[in-house]
């Protein structure tokens, strides 16, 4: 049980009654299970990639841009619905204003006289509902390619999920790899040093040759624990890209850990399609609305046309309740029509703008469409050629293991020397070394390539 897990149990009153207790133990429970079930799992390499891509706390985060897509959608769409708007206002006039007659209309001198008085009221409803817009019908195009690009996030992310735990895992089982060996050589040191002990108690050997043991015994315990240092940091790793908690107890099954079927396999030599790249799909949803926005821009020399309903009334009085009291009301109909003919050439540096982004964005699909073709060739080849390096240092290992038992029979017959028993025995560290990077160079070749080629949740189903 986790500490927080024991503070969480002694924080608890010790006078409880027995249905406060049940619903106690039900919340600690449920808010607890999955450290549990982390605890007594085994986890493979399936199993992981499915907690992180259910778990991962960049998973809402994508979520919640595609919700933001939709309602931006939604936004858009706004715009060409009716909108219902409700004014009012009440005004005390504190000196009234006048107006001038002219003289003659009324008599031999100008005329002052108001149109109001000291308080007046408006209130008002409207309707606007509009009827063409070319910009906004060209806009509302853009909603389609936005939530694409919402969706193609939540699959780039995805895989970025995959590629990070695929890593992480195989990275522990290559670190377990070299413990086993390390500690398997160790047992060798151990046995070879009690062995020169007895040897320079009866004057059959020298200290000098018991500390040559000694010392690659202590480079080789040194190594140990290094790498349990090394394995520990690679499960942080994991949990992090997992979306687990650091202090949750992960146990990672090291017979599923070898290597797949489906990693063994190389992928036949096949057409490479830039399309199945979740980056090249984005690009083409980035190029798609760049062009949409051009196209949205040029429509702002076509006019507008609106419709419009208004009801409302107004009232006067030389007293607050007078105005409320006497107000008379009216109504009007309309359409209305709006041409922007001349702006000061501003929809024309828009749509060059516009025009270049667009172009731009052209030709970086181009270029990416190369490199990902470069890309994955460069990963094929590598991918081949980690394979053979593979394979040959597994070879090289059993070699080097059968060196080693022949030079340690014949050591133990007196038949050869310590620097030849030393020298099998580096030979074999050398040996291990070497397929260590050679295997995990291989791991790290495969997943690069089915990132290379966009088939990474393919692999993950495939699992």
């Amino acid at each position: 049980m986790s500490a927080s897990a024991l503070i969480f149990f002694r924080a608890a009153p010790v006078v409880m009654t027995f249905a406060g207790m049940k619903k106690y133990l039900i919340i600690s429970f449920i808010f607890y299970a999955p450290f549990f079930a982390c605890a007594q799992e085994n986890w493979d390499l399936k199993t992981c990639i499915a907690y992180g891509l259910k778990n991962h706390l960049s998973k809402r985060i994508y979520s919640n841009e595609q919700l933001a897509a939709q309602a931006k959608a939604k936004e858009a769409l706004s715009a060409y619905l009716p909108s219902l708007s409700v004014t009012g206002s009440v005004d005390n006039n504190l000196k009234v204003q006048e107006s001038i007659i002219p003289a003659g209309v009324f008599g031999p001198t100008d005329t002052k006289i108001a149109f109001s008085k000291k308080f007046s009221t408006n209130a008002a409803i409207q309707l606007d509902q509009t009827i063409y817009d070319q910009s906004l019908i060209t806009g509302l195009k853009a909603n389609k390619f936005a939530k694409q690009q919402a969706e193609l996030n939540i699959v780039a992310n995805d895989e970025t999920i995959v590629y990070n735990i695929s890593t992480a895992y195989y990275q522990i089982f290559v670190y377990r790899e070299q413990l086993n060996l390390l500690r398997s050589n160790q047992l060798n040191y151990n046995r070879q040093l009690e062995i020169s002990r007895l040897q320079v108690e009866k004057g059959m050997a020298t200290p000098v040759d018991l500390n040559k043991i000694q010392v690659d015994y202590n480079n080789n315990d040194s190594e140990i624990a290094l790498a349990e240092s090394n394995l520990v940091t690679s499960i942080n790793q994991l949990k992090n890209a997992m979306g687990v908690s650091l202090s949750a107890d992960i146990q990672i099954d090291s017979i599923a850990a070898q290597l797949p079927l489906n990693m063994q396999k190389l992928p036949a030599d096949t057409a490479f399609n830039p399309v199945n790249r979740v980056e090249y799909r984005l690009a083409a949803v980035d190029y798609s609305m760049l062009e949409i926005d051009e196209k949205r821009i040029n429509a702002g020399i076509f006019p507008t046309l609106s419709f419009y309903g208004r009801y409302g009334g107004n009232g006067f009085g030389d007293k607050l309740n007078e105005s409320i009291s006497n107000i008379t009301d009216f109504s009007a109909v309309g359409l209305k029509l709006s041409w922007n003919l001349f702006d000061g050439f501003k929809r024309g540096a828009q749509s060059g703008q516009a025009r270049y982004l667009r172009l731009n964005a052209s030709e970086n699909l181009n270029l990416s469409r190369a490199n990902y073709h470069l890309e994955y060739a460069n990963a094929t080849t590598k991918v081949r050629k980690a394979q053979s390096s593979m394979i040959n240092d597994e070879q090289n290992v059993t070699l080097a293991q059968s060196v080693f038992k022949s030079t340690d029979l014949q050591y133990r017959k007196g038949v050869t020397g310590l620097t030849e028993w030393l020298n099998a025995q580096d030979a074999l560290k050398d040996a291990q070394n070497n397929y260590l990077n050679s295997l995990y160079n291989f791991y790290l070749a495969r997943i690069d390539l089915e990132k290379a080629n966009g088939t990474l949740l393919n692999f993950y189903s495939s699992l």
